[in-house]
């Protein structure tokens, strides 16, 4: 340590500090010995004793040459001696000398001529030993090939964090210069990323002298701005041999590639997840704009952030699309979906809405071609094909629109409409990864659409025809009054075979008629349709209820795979009785004036198509005002009660007065019914005067 550095460090914390070593000639230690004119010893150091083994007093006054020269060497040393003192150049070099121990040590030596004020010469000699220069000469050639080869980038720094040292990698990895890095502090150049966290850490580094290491850096480098790179830094202390902080060092290694495998196995990852999250999340119900919503929901949580999922009117109307060509196509709007508040989203068609789109936009393009459009990079002149209009157009140009993607929805050779992405807050264009994600996502839905639009076809076919063969209305039947309806299953089960009917028969009589065909579609709508026929037939020919089941026994035997469930009931004004007969179905409620609600006491009889089997007939008496109600099951069943349970709410319903049969209905529907039961209901309400 020099005296200056000393007098500082006490100046600055108050006790001057012990000496230690600080520097290469500390390590080394470098010995000085001065000889006068005739060779003897005038000045030692301390570093002198330890190099050649005398104390002061042993070598001061004594000829260098009797204590260090072996006598074979003398005269060559006489020669360099006398030589440096009357030319005045120095020597440099390696010389063996005697240790006072008597061994012969190998020394580096720097000779120079001194003169004093008096004008005498001395010779001053400045030594080291030569294996530990040697050594650290080695070392010091060995860390600078180091730095400068490694392909590690480094970096030294003072504790002021200025730069001292960069190495080539590091110039590679940052794009600047070394001498631009020198002397300049760390936020002069941000070569990387992020400076605030790496000043941050550099200085924790110098405060505490523990080493950070494998700190993960990812950004964009003013040498690469158009692509995101990743490094690894490392932040540690240096320090001299004894202890003085001389500044920090940073190791940066690019892993960019590294950084991107991963990314990309995380993306695919990603991906397949999403894959398997829509095949379990779109498609779960048979309604189409319930499909297209699923999808939309699922492409804006990873492909986009506005999804539009648009079919066109002909094959929701399951109409049979012509060969494509150049021309309009008609597009129904199924879905519209932002990942965020967007202007864009009034630049899309609202779900429901019908628009035609000329043959030049890219959804017509798509759907013509069956195949993916894609615009990586959206200009201006990109705008007028994707949006509807105009004024569409301002409106994703002022939402940022800057890609865009199309794929066609196709099931079974045929395209039915199109998903529609557009990114604005994500940065990343899309490219052919998002084209296979997004196709395979449309390919499945399209799937799900397809079934939805053919089912709801045949269930609206079913739905119409069975609501052609209910009665309209009831015309005024003596003695009752009645009310009644027909509620078809939820779009997750089709149209089934409930029925109910009411007849007029002779002499002011009335049959009530309530049935269910096991079974569902066309088929078990059209079969219901037959049983009331011949139930209406029978019913004129007057004959008991018992027998006119019996007969509708036979006819169901001759249909193929069908179980019926009926309730046959007639009604006289003028006894005041009514005869009923059950054959397999729900048992009939009666709500008496000034008595508690009960289901009917009847034999339950076996359903229609078993065959072989008799039907009893019941009388009942009913009072002015007395209520009956015949139900299908799908009024009372669920999957999650007993049907017992059920039956007691039903008749906890009727015991609570009302005036309105009609209100009776609809009560008895929205108490009893919930949103996806999956059976039909016919309810027949009848009332004595």
């Amino acid at each position: 340590m020099t005296a200056g550095s000393f007098r500082d460090q006490g100046e600055e914390y108050g006790d001057p500090l012990p000496p230690r070593p600080t520097g290469l000639l500390d390590v080394l230690s470098v010995a000085a010995v001065v000889l006068d004119a005739d060779g003897r010893i005038v000045f030692w150091t301390p570093q002198a004793g330890d190099l050649f083994g005398y104390r002061a007093e042993e070598a001061l006054g004594k000829y260098a040459a009797r204590l260090f020269i072996h006598p074979e060497h003398l005269k060559a040393v006489q020669s360099l001696f006398a030589e440096v003192l009357e030319t005045g150049r120095s020597w440099a070099g390696a010389f063996p000398v005697l240790h006072k121990d008597g061994s012969t040590r190998l020394t580096e030596f720097r000779n120079m001529r001194l003169t004093d004020d008096l004008g005498d010469v001395y010779a001053l000699g400045i030594a080291a030993d030569h294996a530990l220069l040697e050594r650290v000469e080695t070392d010091l050639a060995l860390c600078e090939r180091l730095i400068n080869q490694s392909p590690i980038g480094l970096a030294l720094m003072d504790p002021d964090l200025r730069y001292r040292l960069v190495n080539p990698a590091l110039e590679r990895i940052d794009g600047v210069p070394a001498e631009d890095h020198i002397g300049r502090h760390l936020r002069d150049t941000p070569a990387l990323p992020d400076v605030d966290t790496i000043e941050s850490a550099l200085r924790q580094v110098l405060t505490t002298g523990t080493p950070l290491l494998d700190q993960y850096h990812v950004g964009r480098p003013q040498s690469d701005p158009e692509h995101e790179h990743a490094w690894s830094l490392c932040f540690y202390r240096l320090e001299d041999p004894g202890g003085r902080v001389l500044g920090a060092a940073t190791s940066v290694v690019d892993v960019t590639e590294r950084h991107r495998a991963a990314a990309e196995a995380d993306r695919a990852r990603r991906r397949l997840a999403l894959i398997a999250d829509a095949s379990a999340r779109v498609g779960t119900s048979l309604e189409v704009e319930q499909t297209a919503r699923e999808l939309a929901e699922i492409a804006t949580a990873e492909l986009a952030d506005v999804v539009a999922v648009d079919v066109l009117d002909s094959a929701l109307a399951c109409r049979r699309s012509r060969q494509p060509d150049n021309g309009p196509e008609l597009f129904r709007a199924l879905a519209l979906k932002a990942a965020h508040p967007t202007v864009a989203l009034h630049a899309a068609d609202a779900p429901g809405d019908l628009a035609s789109y000329e043959g030049d936009r890219l959804v017509t393009l798509c759907v013509h071609t069956a195949r993916p459009v894609l615009v990586r990079h959206v200009g201006d002149h990109d705008l007028p094909r994707i949006a509807r209009d105009a004024e569409a157009s301002a409106l994703l140009s002022r939402a940022g629109v800057h890609s865009y993607l199309t794929v066609p929805l196709i099931a079974h050779g045929e395209v039915l409409g199109v998903l529609d992405l557009k990114r604005t807050r994500n940065p990343v264009p899309f490219d052919q990864d998002d084209v296979v994600l997004a196709s395979e996502l449309a390919g499945r839905a399209a799937v799900a659409i397809d079934n939805a639009r053919w089912f709801q076809s045949v269930r609206n076919t079913s739905l119409t025809l069975q609501r052609s063969l209910l009665p309209d209305h009831s015309p005024h039947h003596p003695g009752l009054e009645i009310a009644f309806r027909y509620q078809p299953a939820q779009a997750t089960s089709e149209v089934g075979g409930d029925w109910y009917d009411v007849i007029q028969l002779t002499d002011d009589k009335t049959a009530l008629v309530v049935g269910d065909v096991m079974g569902n579609g066309i088929d078990a709508a059209a079969t219901m349709g037959r049983l009331r026929t011949a139930t209406c037939a029978y019913a004129d020919l007057d004959l008991d209820p018992g027998e006119v089941l019996q007969h509708l026994d036979k006819i169901t035997c001759d249909l193929e795979h069908y179980i019926v469930t009926c309730v046959y009931a007639v009604y006289d004004p003028h006894t005041k009785k009514c005869r009923v007969a059950n054959a397999g179905h729900m048992p009939p409620a009666l709500a008496r004036r000034g008595a508690a609600p009960a289901l009917l006491d009847l034999p339950a009889g076996a359903p229609l198509g078993i065959g072989g089997v008799p039907f009893e007939t019941t009388t009942v008496d009913l009072g002015p005002g007395d209520l009956l109600v015949i139900y299908t099951d799908g009024l009372v069943e669920t999957r999650h009660h007993p049907i017992d349970d059920r039956l007691g709410v039903l008749l906890d319903y009727l015991g609570e007065p009302h005036d309105s049969l009609e209100e009776t209905c609809d009560l008895l529907l929205f108490g009893l019914r919930h949103p996806d039961d999956h059976d039909d209901v016919a309810l027949l309400v009848a009332r004595t005067e």
